[in-house]
């Protein structure tokens, strides 16, 4: 993996996490939606950085990799 791709996976995680945390109690979420914005434009700008837009299954490999437990196969 590239540092790229690693800062591309990373972003997303952290994204996940983020919108996770702003959808946790729905009564709150239309207050912390707004909040997603900048996780949403790290992840859009590694991902372009790291050359993987439009290349969903590279790049959710590379998640995997970095983060078994987003693969569900733990379930």
């Amino acid at each position: 993996m590239h540092q790229a791709e690693i800062a591309a996976a990373q972003a997303y995680v952290r994204l996940l996490a983020a919108t996770r945390a702003a959808l946790a109690d729905p009564a709150d979420a239309p207050l912390y939606m707004p909040l997603l914005a900048s996780p949403i434009q790290e992840a859009d700008e590694a991902l372009r950085s790291a050359g993987l837009s439009g290349n969903e299954d590279r790049f959710f490999a590379l998640v995997r990799q970095l983060q078994p437990s987003l693969s569900g196969s733990g379930r």
